[in-house]
């Protein structure tokens, strides 16, 4: 039998110990990681159970492999696309009538962003997106807007028309949900459209409304119309024979089609008013007035016979036509026929000239603006024209600086290679040098031997000499 002494049976006791200890901490971690996960469990399922009664179902955002994704901020969650059908849904009846499309946003009292975007859901061969600015755009209001997605990868000159709803969802009683309707032609132009003024946000946080229920606002695009979904889209690119435009290109046929129009005026004749024939009817027939009176009559209106009609003759036209007409004497017979005729119609004739002066300054003004807005044209088209030789001249400095700029990547590229080439000649130096400085040590160490073995030699030699010497 093996006697151990009282340190070695100390020493076991020790082990023993610290054995025992770690299986307690070992089964004490177990134990706490166990209960952590069916909190975890319990945890979530309670919030499947809140989500589930107030009418949304949890689910995990969806997006698809072929979508692009929206550049946004990241933010907590939920979406879902369904058809809409009209009243019951008939035995065998494919086409629904409109998609709606559910973004749940949590925490939205604690978005910080201007603007955020939801998942993109695809409709037929359109993706779209719902965005929004939760703190209004430049207004205090909440924005809501229907975004046409990966606008800049869709085919060259594309728009789409779209019929659509934004809603707002009371999550208390879906009847009093905020709701407006709109359509649009989206372009590149105007790829986003819809409601800067959606809701004021006061109504938003108001707790006695259900816009914002658990700090979670639900808002629904719903695009009317029979859009089958589908879950890969190729979206097109710009075919490759067609170049895309750059903005001198719109210049140059913008201004090219605005000379055309100059020459074009500049060829047609002017138009103006024509002149009125001079008036020679002059007249004659009297009641009381005396001989004096007529012929200082015919003699004012022979003045005013001398040149064209103009209205500020008129109160001295009518006084003479007015005692011509009431003459007894002075007058031929013709004379006073052509009077009474003459004065019977005095204000139908002076009301034509009248309106022939107003039109004629309502022409006169419109053609002046007319020749303004030719001369602005004009300019503009020379301006246009020195725009354009500053273009070339920018064009070709830029072409210069970038030949100078591919010379100095050039010197730069050569200038990196021959720093590397040095790097490794100054790696393998050190190598060698390393390898070398060894030597040397190894060296030095044979010549102090070969040195102290010289000097026993030549001690021995020394006292050998003067012994014998």
């Amino acid at each position: 039998m093996v006697h151990l002494t009282m340190d070695q049976q100390t020493s076991n006791l020790l082990c023993i110990s610290g054995q025992l200890i770690k299986l307690v901490l070992a089964a004490f971690l177990f134990i706490i990681s166990v209960l952590l996960g069916f909190y975890a469990h319990d945890s979530m399922s309670a919030r499947r159970g809140c989500f589930s009664r107030c009418g949304f179902s949890f689910r995990h955002p969806r997006r698809s492999a072929t979508q692009v994704q929206p550049v946004a901020v990241q933010l907590s969650s939920e979406s879902e696309l369904v058809p809409c059908f009209a009243g019951e849904l008939a035995m065998g009846e494919q086409n629904p009538t409109s998609w709606k499309y559910t973004w749940k946003i949590t925490n939205f009292t604690s978005l910080t962003q201007k603007k955020y975007y939801s998942e993109v859901f695809t409709l037929g061969n359109n993706a779209w997106r719902i965005l929004i600015f939760p703190k209004g755009n430049t207004i205090d209001h909440l924005s809501i807007y229907l975004d046409a997605a990966d606008s800049t990868r869709l085919p060259y000159g594309w728009s789409i028309s779209a019929h659509f709803r934004m809603i707002l969802v009371d999550q208390n009683n879906y009847g009093y949900s905020r709701i407006k309707e709109t359509e649009h032609n989206f372009t590149a132009r105007e790829s986003d459209w819809g409601f800067t003024s959606f809701i004021p946000l006061s109504e938003v946080h108001d707790s006695c409304n259900g816009y914002l229920v658990n700090n979670t606002l639900t808002i629904v695009a719903e695009i009317l119309g029979p859009h089958p979904p589908v879950e890969n889209t190729q979206l097109a690119e710009p075919p490759a024979n067609i170049p895309q435009a750059t903005p001198t290109d719109t210049f140059d046929t913008y201004f090219t089609n605005l000379e055309e129009i100059i020459k074009a005026a500049q060829s047609s004749p002017a138009r103006g008013g024509s002149n009125t024939s001079n008036q020679k009817s002059v007249l004659s027939t009297s009641e009381a007035p005396t001989l004096e009176e007529v012929e200082n009559a015919k003699q004012s209106l022979k003045e005013c016979l001398s040149d064209i009609f103009k209205l500020n003759v008129k109160d001295r036209l009518a006084e003479a036509m007015s005692t011509l007409s009431i003459a007894k004497s002075g007058l031929s017979l013709d004379q006073q026929k052509s009077v009474e005729a003459f004065w019977a119609n005095f204000d139908e004739f002076t009301s034509d000239f009248l309106t022939f002066e107003q039109d004629n300054a309502e022409f006169e003004l419109q053609k002046l603006l007319k020749d303004q807005m030719f001369a602005t044209m004009k300019k503009n088209h020379e301006t246009h024209i020195s725009y354009k030789q500053l273009l070339g001249d920018l064009t070709k400095e830029e072409e210069e600086l970038n030949k100078k700029l591919e010379e100095v990547k050039s010197k730069r590229e050569k200038l990196i290679s021959n720093w590397e080439i040095l790097m490794v000649e100054s790696e393998e130096a050190k190598s060698g040098h390393k390898d070398q400085a060894k030597k040397v040590a190894e060296a030095e160490e044979k010549k102090r031997i070969a040195e102290e073995r010289m000097s026993r030699s030549t001690t021995a030699w020394s006292n050998l000499k003067t012994l014998f010497g």
